[in-house]
């Protein structure tokens, strides 16, 4: 089953709006974005949250200890690190880790041996100056090469519903996370939500078919 992160949730309205749509792990963004939300708004929305739901916070070179505080305030379940964070800032954290690296080329791959104790990875295009959440795609052959490498690997930049399909059977991730590719001027869209998730499912269920043997083939 492909996971589905919905990220720069703002509001419990939109929380809700993701959860009623089926996805369940929602994403909060501490760094300087359109879709920024301070620690206390975030807290105030989290508290609301139903059980079984999975938030994530998403930090830029925060200090350590400005994470940690904002990390329990808030009661985040994972941390996602889209920053220049080496291996060390990401030892001894009590929350799961993600390391996100922006895919300018293959470089990165050899860049995540030296993260063992991180969760996973999110693979993110590179647009220079810009942290995440370009609306972006990258080359999608990169972040098949890094699944190979048997971590878990969540692929992000630029997905819609109308390319998350072809990006799914294409890289076959762990995850996909998705934030402008569900928005309709800046608001979270139920409509696009929904087909997002369709295209998830269905992409889903045609790399998990078995492969029918062609009536051509020798018995």
């Amino acid at each position: 089953m492909v996971r589905v992160k919905i990220c720069g949730i703002q509001s419990y309205e939109e929380a809700r709006l993701v959860l009623d749509a089926g996805v369940d792990t929602l994403g909060f963004v501490f760094a300087r974005s359109p879709r920024q939300v301070n620690p206390e708004t975030a807290r105030e929305i989290i508290m609301k949250l139903p059980p079984f739901t999975t938030t994530v916070g998403v930090f830029v070179n925060e200090p350590r200890y400005s994470l940690m505080e904002i990390a329990t305030f808030c009661r985040l379940d994972v941390l996602q690190l889209h920053g220049d964070e080496p291996p060390e800032y990401c030892r001894g954290l009590s929350q799961r880790v993600i390391k996100a690296f922006r895919v300018r080329d293959a470089s990165f791959i050899q860049a995540m041996d030296s993260y063992p104790e991180v969760q996973g990875f999110l693979l993110d295009a590179y647009v220079p100056g810009v942290a995440g959440g370009s609306g972006r795609t990258f080359n999608w052959e990169l972040a098949k090469d890094a699944v190979a490498r048997g971590r878990p690997i969540i692929l992000a930049g630029g997905l819609t519903p109308e390319n998350v399909g072809t990006a799914i059977r294409t890289v076959r991730p762990y995850a996909v996370d998705v934030a402008s590719g569900v928005e309709t001027n800046g608001r979270k869209d139920p409509v696009k939500i929904v087909s997002f998730l369709r295209a998830v499912r269905e992409a889903e269920e045609q790399v998990s078919r078995p492969a029918t043997a062609s009536p051509l083939a020798k018995r």
